[in-house]
């Protein structure tokens, strides 16, 4: 018993001497409390404020170029100025009529490119052209809480618009967003919006020529824009996460650059695009390539007068060969399907003389012309012969054997001659 007590005044004193020893130590922070060094909140950092909602807060800046500058090719005076129907030819007439200033810009940066329930949009910019120049503002969640009162800010800043513009937004930017929305139980605000990607159309008309119609590689090949020091696309989700465990704003400031610059380049990129479609035989392209991709659009649209008049502008101006022969073709069907045979024949004819992909279908169009068109049989043999040498089909025999049947019949010898 005598041993525990003594055990007992022992451990009395030590935990004396610990007392002691912090009595002058000065209370510890409560967590998330403690003093930051200058600079390291984001709102010291950017010019901008921390917004209350119902939902709680989150951060916002925002920003203007002014009408006299420029972006590249493009000047921000020329954005106030488009048309009001511009978007009506490119959005296959969902956008029938929306003055600029009722278009909203979008572009987000996320926490990862999947995708999926897990995948956050941190930050969202979003643009508008108005008579001082244009607008961006941006919309920040300093940790996932923030996640609610942001799209709360969102849907309430996308009230003022009717047509929403992204890059690539139908597949990501939309369905993402609209996610978030579902996971905090709240309301979308795009069903009511008509939405213009413009993705679709840049690649249309580029695709041909460039080997990436990535917003980047546009806005450094067409607008003439020279990144410098800016964060990859990549890094961002990497740079975010190190900001939550850090919270070192600082990290996250080349974020907001990257996002404005991606969101004033779409801008600027549909004041050029959307015009090209909107009168294709009218647009000043120093590519004959570029011209392809049109006259494409313009065939699927059933414009086949209008596509075959830039196809042949293309073959003028100068096409790589692969391209030029694939249009020579186009150009050779389009002439067939309008009725005008001795126009499609003088393309087929050239097709067939040189070595390409097209050469043999060539020698077989030009057998059906004389066999069906002409009734000149020896004349289709022998482009049915000339088109064996270079491929053997059972459909090229077909065509050989009936025309030597023909051939052999009395009649038909007397219409060849």
């Amino acid at each position: 018993m005598e041993d525990i007590q003594q055990q007992l005044a022992a451990l009395r004193q030590r935990i004396a001497r610990v007392d002691r020893k912090y009595a002058a130590a000065p209370p510890c922070p409560a967590l998330g409390t403690a003093p930051r060094p200058d600079g390291q909140y984001i709102e010291e950092l950017l010019s901008g404020e921390v917004v209350t909602t119902p939902l709680g807060q989150h951060f916002e800046t925002e920003k203007l170029w002014e009408r006299h500058r420029r972006h590249g090719s493009v000047y921000i005076s020329d954005l106030a100025e488009l048309p009001a129907d511009l978007l009506y030819p490119l959005s296959g007439g969902a956008v029938a009529s929306a003055h600029p200033t009722r278009w909203a810009f979008l572009d987000t940066e996320t926490t990862g490119l999947a995708g999926g329930t897990g995948t956050y949009a941190f930050l969202i910019g979003v643009g508008s052209i108005e008579s001082s120049g244009f607008r961006l503002r941006q919309f920040f969640m300093r940790d996932y809480g923030e996640e609610a009162s942001l799209l709360y800010r969102l849907t309430e800043h996308l009230a003022q618009f009717d047509v929403l513009i992204t890059y690539n937004g139908k597949s990501y930017d939309q369905p993402l967003l609209e996610t978030r929305f579902r996971m905090v139980r709240a309301r979308h605000p795009f069903d009511r919006m008509q939405h213009l990607d413009l993705l679709f159309g840049a690649r249309r008309l580029w695709k041909l020529r460039l080997e990436s119609c990535r917003l980047v590689d546009l806005e450094n090949r067409i607008l003439g824009v020279e990144r410098q020091g800016d964060l990859p696309g990549e890094m961002i989700p990497y740079v975010y996460f190190d900001f939550l465990r850090s919270q070192k704003a600082f990290q996250v400031v080349p974020i907001f650059h990257h996002n404005a610059i991606d969101i004033l380049s779409l801008a600027c990129l549909t004041a050029i695009v959307p015009f090209a479609f909107r009168s294709p035989e009218e647009v000043d392209v120093r590519h004959g390539a570029d011209l392809i991709g049109l006259a494409r659009w313009l065939l699927q649209a059933e414009r086949q007068d209008e596509a075959l008049r830039l196809f042949r502008r293309a073959l003028e101006m100068g096409l790589p060969d692969d391209l030029c022969f694939r249009t020579m073709w186009d150009v050779a069907v389009i002439e067939r399907r309008a009725g005008r045979d001795d126009a499609a024949l003088a393309v087929l004819t050239e097709l067939a003389a040189a070595r390409n992909p097209y050469r043999v279908r060539a020698f077989a169009e030009i057998a059906k012309h004389y066999e069906h068109r002409e009734k000149n049989y020896a004349m289709a043999l022998e482009m049915t012969r000339n088109a064996l040498l270079y491929e053997d089909t059972p459909e090229i025999r077909r065509r050989e054997n009936r025309l030597k049947t023909r051939l052999a019949k009395p009649r038909s010898r007397r219409l060849a001659l």
